[in-house]
């Protein structure tokens, strides 16, 4: 053994071995962690440098210089991200009355959810676009006005599965060997079978497809060791459909099979937080530009925003949020969303919007959870401290977050979680109630200006169409049609978005106010008509009848007081908009000043026909 130096002598003995008091003091030690747990490096060290565009301060984001919005900010671009959505194929295997014993199995482990909850439609451009705005430090969504992300709320409240249990954990990664003798002993399947399909998927994984055609066909009538390994496959296959899709679009990992091979403990995991965590390693890993994939369950992410979607009207509050809208496809370009997202204000996001659904799903305690989740290897941080107006709080400036442990620390881990009650926000960590919905502290914009980049599209790239086409007349007369045209818009989507549970004086006040925008009436005559039913536009939203983020908030706000607009001024041409497919349709053609462009672009189609 050569020499080693010990306090500026050299010892060639072995070092002692610690003793058994010594190794318990240590872990003692070591699970004594702070409140807030400190970032991996010195809180001393020096400021990075500021990134073009922001942060000017890199102390939080100091991965930027990496980060496809910093690309975007230098001139590149990326297409949209190819999405991995599984939505269709949960069709493809149903239990029906002839395998009533499966869906009971199914039913007690509390995943039954998502067999209706995925939705087969996914918007390329908007998730990409909430894509280039996620920062792996913060594990939040980083807006104009502030940060949000998807809490354990979210999930719980969307997908109605269990975010309390014990924590998904693997010790190390499976083997093929390892994934063969699994698939022999939880599903019944020969030795040739499992090494065919493991060599074909070339890692430790099985096709879905596979699953499908091997088990889908067993019923009731079966034995009971047909009807576990049946019900193992579904299991595996519901998960590798929806909460671990994994970017290989076609295959599950069979690790996940090990959570199912005691059928009357599959309940006892937290699946939500498990989900949560493999949703933000998604996100972070689709923040580096040359990434060209999104995997993760979409239709939590996609629901989150819940932009260009229309109201269930026969949805009641017992089910999953996730059945409350439809989505649809959404004709808009890339950069049309993300030249709409730096516009977003306050006003824009309904910051609770569970409040109808308290009274079946009460707000869960472990949602105030600082830490870490986990599922399997994969270790994310979740800080609620950064996104307190979501729970209806005054935002102050968060501490600066943690930097997520090794996976091989996973008993402490699931140790923190276990004991998450010891763990939650104090009340005095979690502020004050808000007087009004998104309010922060006065020092909060000025803190989140110099560590953030609020704003992705560059100005000198932007297409003109929602900023720059109307800077050249004047603000109070530039868009008058269109925002009479969004407040109606606005008005009309309060009263679809409330459901059957509105009063005939709201329905009825709502659509005669959206009557007498349309028809021209300024808006001081329109509020002599009726009262206003439905807050203004720099009003705060009611929490009840508005999703987080509904499709008027890409409309820009009219302005306090509308005037006519002077006869001099002439309409912009239609040449001006980048993008004819607007999400949101025009109102029809009225007399009047407010449709002269519409009457001009139709007489001259006819005059070509």
């Amino acid at each position: 053994m050569p020499p080693r130096t010990r306090g500026g002598y050299t010892s060639t003995a072995p070092r002692r071995r610690p003793t058994g008091s010594e190794r318990r003091r240590r872990v003692q030690l070591r699970e004594v962690e702070p409140e807030h747990p400190r970032h991996d490096r010195d809180e001393t060290e020096e400021v990075l440098e500021g990134a073009p565009g922001g942060p000017i301060d890199r102390c939080i984001l100091r991965s930027f210089h990496k980060h496809v919005a910093a690309k975007i900010w230098l001139g590149e671009d990326r297409a949209p991200l190819k999405l991995v959505n599984h939505g269709a194929k949960l069709q493809l295997w149903e239990l029906d009355v002839e395998r009533s014993r499966i869906y009971e199995t199914v039913q007690r482990s509390g995943l039954a959810p998502l067999i209706s909850c995925s939705h087969r439609v996914a918007s390329r451009p908007m998730l990409s676009a909430f894509c280039e705005r996620w920062q792996p430090e913060t594990t939040t969504f980083h807006l104009p006005f502030g940060e949000m992300t998807i809490t354990l709320d979210d999930v719980a409240s969307i997908l109605h599965i269990p975010i309390t249990g014990s924590m998904i954990s693997f010790s190390q990664p499976l083997r093929v060997d390892d994934a063969n003798t699994l698939l022999v002993e939880l599903l019944g399947t020969t030795d040739v079978e499992a090494s065919r399909e493991t060599e074909q998927c070339r890692s430790p994984s099985v096709r879905l497809q596979w699953l499908r055609e091997n088990f889908s066909t067993i019923t009731d009538v079966s034995s009971d060791d047909d009807i576990d390994f049946a019900t193992r496959a579904f299991l595996l296959h519901l998960v590798g459909c929806t909460l671990f899709a994994d970017k290989s679009a076609t295959s599950v990992g069979v690790v996940y099979l090990e959570l199912f091979r005691d059928l009357s403990m599959v309940g006892s995991y937290a699946w939500g937080a498990a989900c949560l965590a493999f949703m933000y390693r998604q996100l972070t890993t689709a923040t580096r530009f040359e990434v060209r994939q999104l995997g993760g369950y979409l239709t939590l992410l996609q629901h989150f925003p819940e932009m260009f979607s229309s109201p269930d009207m026969a949805y009641i509050e017992s089910r999953p949020r996730a059945l409350r809208w439809r989505p649809h496809v959404i004709p808009d370009s890339l950069q049309s969303l993300r030249e709409r997202l730096d516009q977003l204000q306050i006003s824009d996001v309904c910051w609770e919007p569970y409040v109808d659904h308290r009274a079946e799903h009460p707000f869960p305690d472990i949602a105030w959870f600082s830490g870490c989740i986990k599922c399997g290897l994969v270790v994310e941080p979740y800080h609620p401290e950064r996104v307190l107006r979501q729970f209806g709080h005054i935002q102050t400036i968060p501490p600066r977050p943690f930097a997520p442990p090794r996976p091989d620390r996973s008993i402490l881990l699931d140790q923190y979680w276990e004991r998450w009650t010891d763990h939650v926000l104090i009340d005095q960590s979690r502020g004050r109630r808000c007087h009004y919905s998104g309010e922060s502290v006065a020092e909060y914009m000025a803190w989140y200006d110099r560590i953030s980049h609020r704003i992705v599209q560059p100005p000198h790239l932007r297409s003109g169409f929602t900023t720059n086409a109307r800077s050249s007349l004047p603000s109070h007369t530039a868009s008058t049609s269109d925002s009479r045209n969004a407040r109606a818009l606005r008005l009309l989507r309060h009263v679809i978005s409330g459901g059957r549970q509105q009063s005939g004086d709201y329905f009825w006040g709502a659509l005669n106010e959206a009557h007498s925008i349309l028809a021209g009436s300024d808006e001081t005559s329109a509020s002599h008509s009726t009262p206003s039913p439905a807050p203004a536009s720099h009003s705060t939203p009611s929490p009840a009848t508005r999703p987080f983020f509904c499709p008027p908030t890409f409309v820009y706000p009219p302005p306090a007081s509308v005037d006519p607009p002077p006869a001099s001024v002439d309409p912009p041409p239609a040449a001006v908009d980048p993008h004819p497919s607007s999400p949101v349709a025009p109102p029809a053609p009225a007399a009047g000043p407010t449709a002269s462009t519409t009457v001009y672009v139709r007489s001259k189609r006819k005059k070509k026909t």
